[in-house]
C-alpha cells in the first residue's frame, strides 16, 4: 500500500480535534481541481514512510493529538486498509477516513466492524451522471456515491459532507440541489478550491468563490439540512 505522507499534528482535518493524517497513494477519481495529484498521477515519486516508524511516532504523541485522520488519494480503494487502521487503533487513537464514497461496502465494513469514528465524504457535484463524472474527472457510479450517503445518514459513525466548490463546476443553484439530496444530514461543508496548483492547469490561477459568498451560501444551505 504505502504510506506517502505524514503529517504529525493537524488542526483543521478533524473538526475540534488535534490530529495525525496519513497521506495513502492513487485514486479512483481525477478531479481537475485536485491538490494531492502528485500522489494520485505520480506516487512512484514519493517515498514510502515506514509505518514502523509512523507507529513510534503516534505512541510517542500520545497525549498530545486525539486520533488519526486516514487521507490521499483515496483510501478505500487500498485492501489493507483496514488492518492499517486496526493497528492504529490498537494505540487507543480514534480514527477518521476521508474518502470519495465509490467504495460503499469497504466503508460499511468499517463502519460495521468498528474501525473508523468519523467518515468525511466528498460529494462532488449534484447527483447528475454526467455533472458528477465532470467534477471527478472520471466516470462515476451513483449508485454507489448514494450507498455511501444513505450508510452515512444511519448516524452509526460521526460524519461530515464536504464539496470542494470551484466557479468553472458549482454554481450557487448546485449547490442548494446537493443540499437539498442531503437534507436531514448533520452537515454540508464548503471548501474553496485552491488554485496554485490544480490537477487540472487550466485552472490554475483562477479565482475562487469570495468567502462571503461561500458563507452565505453555508448559511442557505444550513436552513435546507434542518428540514
Amino acid at each position: 500500500m504505502g504510506i506517502k505522507g505524514f503529517l504529525e499534528t493537524s488542526f483543521v482535518d478533524w473538526p475540534g480535534k488535534v490530529a495525525s493524517v496519513l497521506f495513502l497513494p492513487r485514486c479512483n477519481f481525477r478531479c481537475p481541481f485536485c491538490h494531492n495529484h502528485q500522489l494520485v498521477l505520480n506516487p512512484e515519486g514519493h517515498e514510502d514512510i515506514p509505518l514502523t516508524h509512523i507507529m513510534a511516532r503516534l505512541a510517542e504523541l500520545e497525549g498530545w493529538v486525539d486520533g488519526v485522520c486516514i487521507s490521499g488519494g483515496e483510501p478505500t480503494i487500498h485492501p489493507l486498509l483496514p488492518s492499517l487502521i486496526a493497528q492504529i487503533k490498537g494505540l487507543g487513537l480514534p480514527v477518521k477516513l476521508d474518502t470519495n464514497g465509490s467504495r460503499p461496502h469497504v466503508l460499511q465494513a468499517l463502519v460495521e466492524e468498528d474501525l473508523v469514528d468519523c467518515v468525511a465524504m466528498d460529494i462532488k457535484a449534484p447527483l447528475d451522471e454526467l455533472r458528477y463524472a465532470r467534477a471527478a474527472g472520471a466516470p462515476v457510479d451513483l449508485t454507489a456515491i448514494q450507498e455511501s450517503i444513505s450508510l452515512l445518514k444511519q448516524g452509526k459513525v460521526e460524519y461530515h459532507f464536504r464539496t470542494t466548490v470551484v466557479p468553472a463546476l458549482h454554481k450557487g443553484e448546485d449547490l442548494l440541489h446537493i443540499a437539498h439530496h442531503l437534507s436531514g444530514s448533520s452537515s454540508l461543508t464548503l471548501q474553496n478550491f485552491n488554485p496554485e496548483d490544480p490537477l487540472d492547469q487550466r485552472l490554475k490561477g483562477t479565482s475562487p468563490y469570495p468567502e462571503e459568498w461561500l458563507q452565505e451560501m453555508g448559511e442557505r444551505i444550513a436552513s435546507i439540512l434542518r428540514h
